[in-house]
C-alpha cells in the first residue's frame, strides 16, 4: 500500500508542483531512462525522502508531467473556439489561428513531445493517458460544434480525423522539416479538408 499523500497546504501543494515541473522537464531533456529520482530531486531543491512524501517512484512524477503537458498542449485551442462565435461561412480564419497555436506550443516543447511520443511506445500508462486526452479533446469539439449550431454527421469521427490531420501538420512543421514542402500551402491545404468535412 502506498504511503503518498496529496498535500493540502499550499506551501507543500507548491512544493509537490514543482518537484512535478522540475522533474519533468529533466526527464524530457535528459531522457526518462537516464534519470533517476536523486537526480530530480536535485534538480527540484528538496531531499529524496521529500519526492517518496508525494510519489512512489520517478514513473508518477512523469506521469503527472504527462498530464500537464497534455493539458497545456491540447487544451489552449479551447480559449478560441468557446470564446468566438463559430459560423461555418468564416470557419477558414479561425482554423488558421487553432493551427497557429498548435505549432507555436509544439515549437515550445520540442524535446518534451519527442520524449513523450518515444514514452506512449514503451510505457502503457502513458499512451492510456494519451489516448484519454485526445478523445476528451473530440468529445469537448464536438459539444463546442453543437453550443453553436453545428451539428455534424458522425461528429466523433470526422472530429477524430481534422485532430489527426492538423497533428501531422505541426509534427512536419515543427519535427521533419522537409525543404520542399511549402508550408503556407500545406496549411490552406488542412484547412480546405477540414472546412469539407465540417460541411
Amino acid at each position: 500500500m502506498s504511503d503518498t499523500r496529496i498535500p493540502t497546504q499550499k506551501r507543500s501543494i507548491e512544493k509537490r508542483n514543482r518537484i512535478i515541473e522540475k522533474g519533468f522537464e529533466l526527464m524530457c531533456e535528459k531522457g526518462y531512462y537516464n534519470i533517476s529520482t536523486p537526480d530530480i530531486a536535485s534538480v527540484a531543491g528538496v531531499s529524496t525522502g521529500i519526492i517518496y512524501q508525494y510519489f512512489n517512484d520517478k514513473k508518477d512524477i512523469f506521469i503527472e508531467g504527462v498530464k500537464n503537458y497534455s493539458n497545456t498542449i491540447m487544451f489552449p485551442m479551447f480559449t478560441i473556439l468557446e470564446t468566438e462565435k463559430i459560423k461555418i461561412d468564416n470557419i477558414e480564419e479561425l482554423l488558421g489561428n487553432i493551427i497557429d497555436i498548435f505549432i507555436k506550443n509544439h515549437t515550445i516543447s520540442k524535446k518534451a513531445h519527442e520524449e513523450l511520443v518515444a514514452m506512449s511506445h514503451l510505457d502503457d500508462d502513458v499512451a492510456k493517458i494519451f489516448k484519454e486526452s485526445e478523445f476528451e479533446m473530440t468529445n469537448k469539439i464536438v459539444e463546442i460544434l453543437k453550443y453553436n449550431n453545428i451539428e455534424l454527421e458522425n461528429a466523433v469521427e470526422k472530429i477524430h480525423i481534422i485532430i489527426g490531420i492538423i497533428e501531422n501538420l505541426c509534427h512536419e512543421i515543427v519535427y521533419h522539416k522537409h525543404d520542399k514542402i511549402n508550408y503556407d500551402i500545406m496549411k490552406n491545404e488542412v484547412i480546405e479538408i477540414v472546412v469539407r468535412l465540417l460541411k
